[in-house]
């Protein structure tokens, strides 16, 4: 078995230099999207009621989480 060198073999000229990735900022839209998860699935279960409020929080959370994300990138 090869023992791995010690020192960092170097980067070919041709290669772009990589840049650190950038972290979304923490968000509590996810949070919100499994609620509206969890009300469809309890509504599905149980009322029409139920059902319509989680899928109004989902839709809601959905959109708001995919707004940050847009605006973040740009």
């Amino acid at each position: 078995m090869p023992s791995p060198s010690p020192l960092p073999q170097p980067q070919p000229a041709d290669w772009p230099k990589a840049r650190p990735e950038r972290l979304p900022k923490p968000t509590y839209w996810p949070f919100f999207l499994a609620v509206g998860l969890a009300f469809i699935f309890w509504g599905l279960l149980t009322t029409w009621v139920i059902l319509a409020a989680g899928l109004l929080i989902f839709a809601i959370s959905l959109g708001g989480w995919i707004n940050i994300l847009r605006h973040e990138q740009s």
